[in-house]
């Protein structure tokens, strides 16, 4: 079947100035029968090969020959007498590698269903075949061109490119080096389908390169720690056998003199390792130890040098080292935190952290002279990130500097989350308007609050910085950002991880609160957003005690609801309405439940001991049981229904049965005196509770357990 010749366009001026190849296209135009055909088609791949036509010219073979020829080519099995095996298969090729100079056509779906076939050959071992080695080169051709066009990543993820190029680059087939340059451009453009797509073979290459990079003694070392971090994934296992000879590749770059040209991209690759497993790819022990050390010093020096001198040219030049270098200082924070286990000696935390305050001073101080101007820079952002994880774990150095800098942190985390809003709103809306199922959008990468809540959770404890934070209308930004998280998480539409970063940061805004409740109790009364903060702790408690997965952010949610109670007990959502009182019903539980009695394994002695349903979380819960039981103690008198509950709800019951059956030692003194709490309230408030404790020997019971308080309560009626 003849390919249509219709379509010949006129001379272009290019085959004018090359008679031969203007013959050839006259026989392709006048072909009358496949023999012709071919025949003129070798003289033009010669010319292509050559380099010897132009765009228009090659349109004009395009309009002449079409697909139908080249797939014919591609598929036949008989060579013409004498000519080599693949004869026919090459010429396809080269003519596809022709085409799809033309990016119309290299996105072309005759292109694209080629892709197995371009595996196929980039990826065989016909090792002195010098005829296949050319059709090596003109795959490779056509598999760029469909990488340069818009989806061109997508086709040869989803069709099977990945692997072909790991096999090439393993066994190291001609043209391996085409294969590696094209896996680069892969994962820079489609970096997280390749990994899911392809693990196991781009380990392998990652393998390879490894030993590749320890071993190099020229600038193949240098190159290498360019291509690289590309080949690091998401995360990687710290028994990882490219972990071993990426350390001592990397550690014979950087404690040798190098320029910046040279020690720059030995970062980044560094920091990519970290940011896949974190700092276990370095082994433990005095070499480790050091060159962590001086890695870590190496990145807050890099730091120092680019934002001190504030040239924000150059600054937005190196974003991508500095980049590299926050992920170093994060991991070094993060050694410098551990008690047990750190790579670094005391000595060396103790330097290393003078070393941190100098650089974050100058994260500081770019921040303050350039975040206004550049509020929508994302290097503004993992600026204020890795500052965020600084002040998680330190504040009392440079505290005057971060002072100075938080109207602006609220300002810029007041941005971020307004556009956060806006993004979830318009996302809400099209999905409506579409008839769909509402979709939340994943954890919004922008979103500077959570990065700052650890920090702001310490600042608020102390006089100064949280004067600055309300009179910089932090508690406002912070209620409307948990209110926001909160419908967030009840959703339930994120993902597993996300979720989990979601409840995280309810849980320090909670922390948050507890702190201003307690420091700035006026503060709550007079900022409305408070009392819209209450309504939403009411409601939310009853539904999310019987969660046990959630038992933190319950225990959070309870004590600051207990807490704000006692600051708006004159609230009209507090005054017996169905929410408060289910409210206080799950508070009453979730502090009822806490404590169990247990019987040893002799059968002998009933000890009291935490419930084992809480004992997982409650090293995390415990501070905070505790204050919820002082809170809810001075709520009883204050409203005058909860009496009645408490009775209702059989804790009283409870708490005196639990009392009389465990063996007084096995309760400590800060246990007994949360009881010791309640009971006297309660005691105090209402006369059937007072009955209840003296008709389960309450006397006895607070003498027994050293309740001074409670006796003395009890003597007085």
């Amino acid at each position: 079947m003849m390919a249509s010749t219709s379509g010949i366009l006129p001379d272009d001026g290019e085959s004018s100035k090359n008679p031969t190849l203007e013959r050839c296209l006259n026989v392709l135009r006048d072909a009358s029968n496949d023999s012709e055909q071919f025949a003129a088609l070798l003289l033009v791949t010669k010319a292509a090969k050559a380099g010897e036509i132009n765009s228009k010219t090659r349109r004009r073979i395009f309009d002449a020959v079409g697909f139908t020829f080249p797939n014919r080519l591609l598929t036949s099995k008989d060579p013409p007498e004498g000519c080599t095996q693949h004869t026919f298969q090459a010429l396809g090729l080269t003519l596809l590698a022709c085409f799809c100079t033309d990016p119309d056509l290299a996105r072309h779906p005759q292109v694209l269903n080629k892709i197995p076939v371009f595996n196929e050959v980039i990826s065989s071992c016909k090792l002195g075949d010098a005829s296949y080695n050319s059709m090596i080169d003109d795959a490779y051709q056509c598999l760029r061109a469909i990488l340069a066009t818009p989806k061109g990543s997508r086709e040869l993820v989803n069709r099977g490119t990945l692997p072909a190029l790991c096999r090439a680059y393993v066994k190291r087939v001609y043209g391996f080096d085409q294969a590696l340059k094209l896996l680069v451009g892969l994962l820079a453009s489609a970096e997280a389908k390749c990994w899911q797509r392809a693990t196991a073979d781009l380990l392998g290459v990652l393998n390879i390169l490894s030993v590749e990079f320890q071993k190099a003694e020229d600038m193949t070392k240098f190159q290498l720690c360019e291509v690289l971090p590309r080949f690091v994934p998401p995360i990687l296992s710290p028994s990882s056998e490219c972990l071993q000879p990426l350390y001592r590749g990397l550690s014979s770059i950087l404690t040798s003199k190098l320029s910046a040209s040279q020690r720059d991209p030995a970062l980044k690759l560094a920091a990519s390792l970290c940011q896949a497993c974190s700092s276990e790819w370095i082994p433990a022990g005095s070499s480790g130890s050091k060159f962590f050390a001086l890695l870590a010093n190496l990145a807050c020096v890099e730091v120092r040098l680019t934002l001190e001198e504030l040239d924000v040219a150059e600054v937005d030049r190196k974003q991508e080292l500095m980049a590299a270098c926050y992920v170093l200082i994060e991991i070094a924070i993060m050694e410098c935190t551990k008690e047990k286990g750190s790579l670094l000696q005391e000595s060396q935390k103790v330097q290393l952290v003078g070393i941190l305050e100098e650089a974050f001073g100058a994260v500081i101080h770019y921040l303050r002279q350039v975040g206004r101007k550049k509020i929508d820079d994302p290097f503004i952002f993992a600026s204020v990130r890795i500052l965020g994880v600084w002040l998680a774990e330190e504040t009392s150095f440079l505290k005057q500097e971060i002072c100075d800098l938080l109207p602006f942190l609220v300002h810029y985390a007041k941005v971020r989350f307004e556009e956060e809003r806006r993004v979830r709103s318009g996302l809400q809306r099209d999905t409506e308007q579409a008839g769909q199922s509402s979709i939340q959008p994943p954890v919004w990468q922008g979103d500077a609050l959570r990065f700052l809540l650890p920090g702001l959770s310490h600042l608020t404890a102390e006089d100064r910085p949280r004067g600055i934070l309300i009179s910089e209308g932090a508690p406002v930004l912070l209620c409307q950002y948990f209110l926001h998280r909160w419908e967030i998480f009840i959703s339930k539409t994120d993902t597993l991880s996300t979720s989990s970063t979601v409840e995280s940061s309810l849980q320090t805004s909670c922390e948050i609160f507890l702190n201003l409740v307690v420091t700035a109790p006026d503060l709550i009364s007079r900022e409305d957003c408070f009392a819209t903060l209450m309504d939403t702790l009411l409601k939310s408690l009853p539904s999310l005690l019987p969660q046990r997965e959630h038992l933190s952010l319950t225990a959070n949610v309870a004590t600051l609801g207990l807490m704000m109670a006692k600051r708006l007990f004159a609230y009209p959502g507090l005054q017996g309405t169905p929410e408060a009182e289910g409210f206080f019903d799950a508070a009453i539980r979730f502090l009822a439940e806490a404590y169990v009695a247990q019987t040893d394994l002799d059968g002998e002695r009933v000890t009291l001991s935490v419930s084992p349903a809480y004992k997982a979380a409650w090293p995390a819960i415990r501070d905070l049981w505790f204050l919820g039981m002082q809170a809810f103690a001075s709520c009883v008198p204050l409203f005058l229904w909860l009496p009645q509950d408490v009775l209702r709800s059989g804790w009283l019951q409870e708490l005196l049965a639990l009392l009389a059956r465990v063996i007084p030692t096995s309760v400590d003194l800060e246990v007994a005196s949360a009881f010791q709490g309640i009971l006297v309230e309660l005691a105090r408030a209402s006369q059937p509770c007072l009955e209840m404790i003296q008709k389960h020997r309450g006397l006895e019971m607070a003498s027994l357990y050293g309740m001074a308080a409670l006796e003395q309560c009890l003597s007085e009626q």
